[in-house]
């Protein structure tokens, strides 16, 4: 199975399934000499882990994050960092009925018919469980972009349901459990998602996150665009839809006086590009939104097909999120911070500078 690798320098490869024994990934390209110890990289994995509030899934794992190699006397050696975590709570009994059937809005009809067998245990490599590793390498990629180029990457809850929410404090963000902005908001927030999971559905929702700090410079010509890589990393987390760079699809209403990026000789006058302009990062912040959509492991009947093309009405049993975006803010922003790490690492090779 390809597809499981992303980068050109600083490469990540992730491995292993939702209800395996383990999961894991391999970092090469990372650069030796950074002081790295396992808290540093389980910080940001206890942001993402599930079970940890009533607002996500209840499967309770750990996420004990072990470190196999590339890393002696606490510092990066240049070689090939393996990472490894244990799954515990796995309940596999929990998708025997569904092992002959396709959920809808699910992964699994498209890999039976890719690949003539799946892994009906939790969504085996579709699941978002994967994402525990994403974030796992994202939190190195973030060490060593903060201590050198004083890179920050922050991400929030800007949207769910039709409930908008306006960034009004960064530093609110880790005081809650919707890594939500505005503390007012919160009370709302409660109520639908109680609302939602006594229903059995769920919902959708909106992440926007900053990167301050950029150096101007970074990206490639054509394919490798800053803002296009960025797009595909973003697009290739379990239940994205949809991917914003500055203005983004409000660009459409707008006209070229209204939206071009103005400048004198202090810089730019505005940020309506979204810190990248054909492709490389202009030196202003990079806003990025992602749009996730709502899970379609509910208890509400669907209909659906099972392996001999008979139409059956399924119910997802399990633990499920009732908002997976709730949880996809450090997952976001590790998938920026490797693809910023990368062309760091890819800009410093080319042009020869620090």
């Amino acid at each position: 199975m390809s597809g499981n690798s992303i980068g050109k320098i600083f490469i990540v490869t992730t491995f292993g399934e939702s209800h395996g024994k383990s999961i894991g990934c391999i970092i090469d390209g990372m650069p030796p000499g950074m002081n790295i110890l396992q808290s540093d990289i389980q910080k940001e994995l206890d942001r993402r882990r599930p079970g940890k509030n009533k607002y996500t899934t209840q499967r309770r794992e750990k996420d004990t994050v072990k470190i196999l190699s590339g890393v002696f006397k606490n510092k990066t050696t240049g070689t090939s960092i393996g990472l490894i975590i244990k799954n515990t709570d796995h309940r596999s009994q929990d998708y025997k009925n569904i092992k002959d059937s396709f959920r809808p809005g699910h992964a699994d009809y498209t890999y039976q018919k890719k690949y003539g067998i799946r892994d009906y245990r939790g969504g085996g490599r579709a699941s978002a469980r994967e994402t525990a590793m994403r974030v796992a390498a994202g939190a190195i990629a973030k060490k060593y972009l903060k201590e050198n180029y004083k890179i920050i990457i922050q991400g929030y809850l800007s949207q769910i349901g039709n409930i908008k929410i306006p960034l009004i404090s960064l530093k609110e963000i880790e005081k809650n459990d919707f890594f939500c902005p505005d503390k007012n908001k919160i009370q709302k927030i409660d109520s639908l998602i109680r609302k939602i999971k006594k229903n059995g559905d769920s919902i959708g929702a909106e992440i926007t996150t900053i990167i301050k700090n950029v150096p101007c410079g970074l990206g490639e010509p054509v394919f490798d665009k800053l803002d296009a890589e960025i797009a595909y990393a973003i697009m290739s987390i379990n239940a994205v839809k949809g991917v914003e760079i500055g203005d983004g699809f409000s660009v459409i209403q707008k006209r070229g006086s209204q939206h071009r990026d103005e400048m004198n000789s202090t810089g730019y006058l505005s940020n309506r590009d979204g810190g990248i302009i054909g492709g490389i990062s202009n030196g202003q912040d990079i806003i990025v939104k992602s749009a996730f959509k709502p899970t379609s492991s509910i208890r509400i009947p669907a209909q659906g097909i099972d392996i001999n093309n008979k139409p059956i009405n399924i119910i997802t049993k399990g633990r499920h999120d009732p908002c997976v975006g709730i949880r996809a803010v450090p997952i976001t922003e590790s998938m920026i911070a490797i693809v910023i790490m990368d062309h760091i690492l890819r800009f410093k090779a080319q042009c020869l500078k620090k």
